[in-house]
């Protein structure tokens, strides 16, 4: 079966699903339906992202457009620059997966995604290019053919954006960690942080193609809690390998996750007379916790399917600021159009420099959460779940059983070959029990 756009591009294991062919094939057709003269393109730091980049951007000035090469770049910074230039961009990136793992992601211009229409269009052009080729006719010579060319400038301005949208003064009399996944981030934190004031200790900075995400990052944040707390820091924080998300350390090296985040930023903002609607937007997989907290607030909770695509809608049609996910995928849509893991960080800081309290003072009095249990259960065909019946009369049973206590959500990834079960309950041991039983369900019928 092709590889098909998923929540966050195309995306599949490099050199066997995601091959230069391929990326060279997608790079001719972006070309020629998007019609733009120039895409920026970058990377994160995997082995195959060199590999994948040139073959993408070979096929983008095949048709006649220039790419500007931004080399190891983070994804949300493409983003920016696709807004402010109003160009193209991609990024060569898997994001939070193993190093084996590479994507291609493709931002219009203004920032945003490609609409789902579009990417369909490209899907189908894409696999159509690869098995009958493309005519020679339609290739450009001579001096038609678009120039390659390495534009390291933008990074000082994507600094100077994210910069530009810390309000306090400096951060000095903080202590922070910050762990880069060994991925994207690492190429622009230090510059980031160095002038601020505060106390910055680095790790998970030293990039070798094999190791993003490995031990360290948003997905592996125990070696940045363990330096916290060793050195006594106030805050820790955990980018992704593309830096798009974070999570981040309180003082006592408790994890604050993208729920607890986002329930900071909401009261803050509200308490600003900054958060529109007052309202904000958040996924299915958002504890419960969360949505008691706004009710008591006050502040009305929009809820989407997962994709920070889907959070990015809802922000528009409602008209907010704020939204993301329990991952870290956290949306400030009057400072970025994509959600951005070093401006949230920023943000955060920004947020205890004002409040001059505790981390995990303003986490605990933010929101309670009830207790959560996710399992990713890998299946043969995760496509199968949506309509199977069977299934899901046995897993409605048991979401009634638990009633008014709890709830359960089933759902496909789109990233990944694998069924997400997670089970909220009033007891970590209930939900423990309900998680298995689900996970039972769902071998018994997708193997």
């Amino acid at each position: 079966m092709p590889l098909q756009f998923g929540t966050d591009g195309l995306r599949g294991v490099a050199n066997v699903e995601l091959t230069p062919e391929l990326a060279l094939s997608f790079g001719r057709v972006l070309a020629k339906n998007m019609a733009s003269p120039t895409f920026l393109v970058g990377r994160d730091t995997r082995l195959s992202g060199p590999m994948i980049q040139a073959a993408l951007s070979a096929g983008i000035v095949s048709q006649g457009s220039d790419v500007h090469d931004l080399e190891i770049f983070p994804t949300a910074g493409l983003a920016f620059l696709s807004q402010k230039y109003n160009l193209p961009s991609v990024v060569i990136s898997a994001s939070h997966n193993p190093f084996q793992d590479n994507g291609i992601k493709v931002f219009s211009e203004g920032g945003t995604k490609l609409s789902v229409s579009l990417e369909k269009t490209l899907e189908a052009e894409i696999y159509r290019t690869l098995d009958k080729g493309l005519h020679t006719s339609s290739r450009c010579q001579g001096e038609d053919i678009g120039m390659i060319s390495s534009r390291l400038e933008y990074r000082s301005q994507y600094i100077s954006h994210l910069l530009q949208s810390f309000e306090s003064q400096d951060l000095k009399g903080l202590k922070i960690v910050i762990d880069c996944a060994h991925g994207a981030a690492s190429a622009v934190v230090d510059e980031v942080f160095s002038n601020l004031g505060a106390k910055v200790e680095i790790i998970g900075a030293s990039p070798n193609g094999v190791n993003i995400n490995k031990g360290f990052g948003s997905t592996h944040p125990e070696a940045l809690a363990k330096r916290v707390v060793e050195l006594g820091a106030d805050v820790g924080l955990a980018f992704d390998g593309d830096s798009d998300r974070v999570l981040a350390i309180d003082e006592k090296g408790r994890l604050i996750d993208g729920d607890q985040l986002i329930a900071l930023f909401a009261l803050d903002l509200n308490q600003r007379k900054l958060l529109t609607g007052p309202g904000v937007a958040v996924t299915v997989m958002t504890n419960l916790g969360f949505h008691l907290a706004m009710a008591e607030a006050g502040i009305e909770v929009y809820q989407t399917s997962v994709g920070d695509r889907f959070v990015l809608s809802m922000i528009e049609d409602k008209g907010l600021v704020l939204g993301g996910e329990q991952s870290g995928h956290i949306i400030f849509r009057h400072l970025a159009s994509t959600g951005d893991g070093i401006l949230t960080g920023l943000q955060l800081l920004d947020l205890l420099k004002r409040k001059s309290q505790p981390l995990s003072t303003l986490a605990d009095n933010s929101m309670k959460r009830l207790p959560q249990v996710i399992h990713n259960l890998k299946v043969i065909d995760k496509a199968l779940l949506k309509d199977h019946g069977a299934l899901w009369e046995e897993v409605n049973k048991i979401e009634q059983a638990l009633g008014q206590d709890g709830r359960i959500v089933l759902r496909a990834s789109g990233t990944e070959p694998v069924v997400r079960v997670m089970v909220e309950a009033r007891s970590e041991q209930i939900a423990e029990k309900i998680t298995s039983n689900i996970c039972e369900i769902v071998k018994k019928h997708l193997g």
